[in-house]
């Protein structure tokens, strides 16, 4: 097993979308959830993405079947949800940071694991993005709300620049671990960057 240092990060992103996950359930005001339903939504924020990457890609068996590491993770997120909820919630801001950590993570890691498996540019960068969102996607839609990548804040579009900056940077034979950091640091800047000052794409209107 590769214990790199993308491993340890991709861990990493997976403890931040679990806990984003689980909070979000815990945290919902039209529901009241027990134990499984929290640690339901905080499972499949983590490993949403990268179950659809695999599958796209014929990776079986799928990553979090492979490795139990990742279930590991994903439970150790899970009982600091349940352990320290109040902190964790005083914390919300700090989180949606991890949050936007988490999609920078798997956004770059998810390109590296479709160009590793020789597919093509273009449909490496669009599973970056899918790794990225689609736990999200999945929360939000269990959560009974708009996902984010239909609400008007930058958040696909800011995974698929990374992915792209990653596969350049790649063609260029740029360290992989320096790659990584710099892809995902501008994932995480143009996130940042779109809800302090509230910007979106341009709306197309259909009809009047």
């Amino acid at each position: 097993m590769d214990f790199s240092f993308s491993y340890y990060i991709g861990l990493a992103g997976i403890m931040v979308f679990t806990i984003s996950g689980a909070l979000a359930a815990l945290e919902h005001d039209d529901h009241h959830h027990d134990l499984f339903s929290v640690f339901f939504t905080g499972f499949i924020t983590a490993i949403g993405g990268g179950t659809l990457r695999d599958i796209t890609l014929g990776n079986y068996p799928v990553s979090w079947v492979r490795d139990e590491n990742i279930l590991w993770t994903i439970f150790i997120g899970f009982l600091l949800v349940i352990l320290l909820p109040r902190l964790l919630t005083k914390l919300k801001d700090e989180l949606f940071l991890f949050d936007t950590l988490g999609i920078g993570i798997y956004t770059v890691l998810g390109t590296r694991i479709a160009l590793d498996h020789g597919v093509n540019f273009f449909a490496s960068a669009l599973l970056g993005m899918i790794s990225a969102i689609f736990g999200g996607v999945i929360r939000d839609t269990l959560m009974n709300e708009v996902p984010f990548i239909f609400r008007k804040e930058i958040y696909a579009t800011a995974c698929l620049v990374g992915s792209i900056l990653y596969i350049v940077l790649n063609v260029w034979e740029v360290n992989a671990n320096l790659n990584l950091i710099v892809s995902a640091s501008v994932v995480v800047g143009i996130r940042l960057v779109a809800v302090r000052y509230n910007l979106g794409l341009p709306k197309i209107k259909i009809f009047d």
